[in-house]
Parts: structure tokens; sequence; C-alpha cells
């Protein structure tokens, strides 16, 4: 079922604390606007800046934040991001999670088995250059379209000569745990995505059970629809909210 994207204050918010992860390419600050509107509604919300060299790394630096988070945790995936939320998300702590245009394997699988599931027609995926060094980054000559053609140019200009490169030993790492099979997910998908074809997204989160939001968006949507996104996230952590002082 797609649900719609809520704008309401959220109830309980002070007893859930936000894990955002991001994903391949980027660094935590383009969560910044959806970090100020969630903070807004009252919520602990705490950014992973992880190097995204390898998903256990990136785990790691996960696993640290829902260590210092003061409440139970709603942990939050962009992109590569889902597979790391998926892995950390057995964390006994983490109530639910949330997949924002997120790969999200299961357990055994890598990113990388994700990525050669075919697109349909009129789909693409992610422009890559081949690998050099053991890193992928994206064309920057397609960057701005591929990844946020509904963000201004100068920032996805800026995004495409300041990328993250993402470590093969990342992408290629099969996941041990998938936390969805045992922790409620929420999805939402971008349905003008041209990173991560949208259909593998829907196919994905139905593979999860996760409760399906769609909006129309590129890969970027927390740049470009930021009071959505943070929505989405505030609906998930509204369902996610334990009772108040638990896990304190």
């Amino acid at each position: 079922m797609t649900n719609p994207v809520s704008g309401t204050q959220t109830a309980g918010a002070p007893f859930l604390s936000i894990v955002l992860v991001h994903g391949a390419f980027v660094d935590g600050s383009g969560w910044q606007q959806v970090h100020g509107e969630l903070v807004d509604r009252g919520f602990e919300v705490l950014v992973a800046q992880h190097p995204t060299t390898s998903l256990e790394g990136d785990v790691a630096v996960t696993e640290s934040l829902i260590a210092a988070a003061r409440h139970p945790v709603l942990l939050v995936g962009h992109s590569y991001g889902g597979a790391v939320i998926t892995e950390a998300g057995v964390n006994p702590k983490v109530q639910a999670l949330a997949y924002i245009a997120a790969f999200v394997p299961d357990a055994g699988e890598s990113v990388a088995a994700l990525n050669e599931a075919p697109e349909e027609p009129g789909e693409t995926k992610a422009p890559l250059l081949p690998p050099q060094d053991g890193y992928l980054v994206v064309d920057p000559a397609r960057f701005p379209e591929a990844f946020a053609a509904d963000v201004d140019l100068a920032t996805t200009r800026f995004m495409a000569a300041a990328q993250l490169p993402w470590g093969l030993a990342a992408v290629i790492a099969p996941l041990t745990h998938a936390a969805w099979k045992t922790k409620p997910s929420s999805y939402l998908v971008a349905s003008a995505d041209r990173m991560v074809p949208p259909s593998a997204q829907r196919r994905m989160a139905k593979r999860a059970s996760a409760a399906i939001t769609e909006i129309d968006s590129s890969h970027a949507a927390m740049l470009s629809h930021p009071q959505d996104v943070a929505a989405f996230i505030a609906a998930a952590a509204s369902a996610a909210t334990p009772t108040e002082g638990a896990g304190q």
C-alpha cells in the first residue's frame, strides 16, 4: 500500500532517537535540511559520517551512534546506507528501519548483487566510471542529472566534484544479518530515480514487507524534498515510538 506523506507533528518524539545514514558518493551534510526539520519536531537526531570504504567499517560507525543515542532508535538509510542499516539494525536498541531510495539486501546478499537485476524500460542505473584503485565514482559530467536532477545545478556540480569514492569492498560485501526480517520497516520510493531504478526499489520494499510511500523525486530526495522526507521519517518514528521510558 502507498501511504501519503504527512506533515503532522509526531507524538512522543522525544522518546525515540533517529540515526541518519548516508549513501555512496556523498556525506552526512546532505541530511542538513532533514535534520533541522526533525530537530524542530523534538527528536534527537544523530548523523553518521562514515567513509563508505567497507561495510564493516560503516556499520561500526552506525553502531557507535546507536550506542550514543539517548533513546531507542529509528535507523534511516539512503541508497547504500540501506545496506548499512540492514546490517546494523539487529541491535536490540533499534526499534525500526526507514529506507529512502535504498538498497535492502538479504543476509548473504551484497549491494553489487542487487544492482545486477535488470531495470525496466525507461529506467536507468548509476552512470559509474570503471573502478580505479579499488573505488567507484559517478561520472562527474552525468552526476547532476543522474543523482539529483531536481536540485539546482550549482549544488549538483559541486556534489559531483566533491564525491566521496565508494570502496569496492563495501559494494561487494555480503550482509550477515537482515534486520528487516525482525524489525518493522518503511520505504520511500523515489519514482524519478536515475541511480537506483524505482522498480528495484519497489521489489526490495515489498520483499521486506515495508510500508511503502512514493514521492516524485530524484535519488537525492532529502535535498529536493526535505520536508516530505522528514515527514516520512517522522511517520515511521511515530509508528515505532516505544512506551515513555523504554530503553533508557
